[in-house]
């Protein structure tokens, strides 16, 4: 998902063919950005040579939608974070138009194949559809912003961290998705099923060449945010030539994933790898379930380092944000899911209507 060199992929015009490059326009909030962010910009950036982002603002969100859980300069560093992106427009407007797209020099713009609406309800791309500068790609299912905010809706404070556990809260529910009129196959909440096609997607497919530092990571990364970002960046600037290894627990810098990674980092761990350096945050390094350090072994080699990423956004902060605007937060997504289905019944009245 991250960067690691320069972006891959690209369309025919790409390695030089004697005509233009094809550029490639997407927008949107990008706010808490997971898999289907990044899998919707992997499959745009696939359409052409350079794909530029815009990022919609916090009041053009809050005018829209309701308000955002990351703020735009924070949205800003993870979308320019992600290895398909060339370029970020800060501050896009959240109506899509072809002014927008000339301002860029874009040739077309892409989107999921869900729909997005202002506050009026019209849909924000009907300006290109119409002019033919409009390209679809496949919605990933069973992810979305309002998904996770949902997740964290319906659960307790204390699942999330060890703040005080607030009783009125742990009696809350989300209702999204719950009314008696239907529910939007966009945006309700559901489950994300990895398959290995998904992560076969998202591999860079690229090996450790001589000379790389290979440098180990590990953690649950649990609601990726640019705290994490800026840890990964400042791993890959230990290097001259960086080879990052992510170990992710159960429950542009990244080279390769070890997908259920032991929490303990042992010494056939490293030495499968070749690792070099392992790398740790700032953050409390929690025991293993024997009471031993699970960085025991690097630091025995003396290959152990701490990484202060700069940041002091974390996991907790994030749930503190969305648990402080939870009743914001809880009329953002249902008034989300009333458009939704009022789009849904005009769309199957026309098709009445044609038979």
């Amino acid at each position: 998902m991250l960067r690691n060199g320069a972006a891959g992929g690209g369309g025919a015009a790409a390695g030089g063919g004697g005509h233009r490059p094809v550029r490639v326009w997407c927008d949107g909030c990008y706010d808490m950005v997971h898999y289907g962010h990044s899998n919707q910009l992997r499959q745009a950036r696939a359409m052409g040579d350079y794909l530029i982002v815009g990022v919609h603002t916090d009041e053009e969100i809050a005018k829209h939608k309701g308000p955002p859980v990351f703020t735009q300069e924070e949205r800003y560093k993870m979308v320019q974070a992600i290895k398909w992106v060339d370029e970020i427009a800060p501050g896009a407007p959240y109506v899509t138009t072809l002014e927008t797209l000339d301002k860029y020099s874009c040739d077309f713009c892409v989107h999921g194949d869900d729909i997005t609406l202002t506050i009026d309800g019209k849909d924000t791309y009907e300006e290109v559809k119409t002019s033919g500068r409009y390209r679809e790609c496949k919605r990933t299912q069973g992810v979305s912003t309002t998904d996770l905010v949902g997740r964290m809706l319906l659960m307790t404070k204390a699942h999330h961290s060890n703040i005080d556990e607030d009783l009125d809260y742990r009696k809350h529910t989300d209702n999204f998705g719950k009314g008696p009129k239907g529910h939007s196959p966009w945006t309700g909440v559901s489950q994300f099923l990895q398959t290995s096609q998904k992560i076969i997607q998202f591999a860079s497919g690229k090996e450790p060449e001589p000379g790389d530092t290979i440098i180990y990571v590990a953690g649950a990364f649990d609601l990726f945010h640019v705290g994490h970002v800026d840890f990964l960046e400042k791993v890959h600037q230990l290097a001259e030539k960086p080879y990052i290894i992510v170990g992710l627990h159960f429950d542009q810098y990244v080279s390769e994933v070890v997908i259920g990674a032991p929490y303990a980092v042992t010494a056939d761990l490293l030495d499968h790898f070749r690792v070099t350096l392992v790398c740790h945050g700032m953050t409390e390094v929690v025991p293993d379930k024997d009471g031993s350090d699970p960085y025991e072994e690097p630091k025995r080699r003396g290959i152990f380092q701490l990484v202060d990423s700069g940041s002091n956004l974390t996991t907790d902060l994030i749930v503190q944000r969305i648990i402080k605007n939870r009743l914001e937060f809880e009329a953002r997504n249902q008034k989300k899911e009333a458009k939704e289905l009022a789009v849904l019944e005009a769309m199957r009245r026309l098709e009445e209507e044609k038979h």
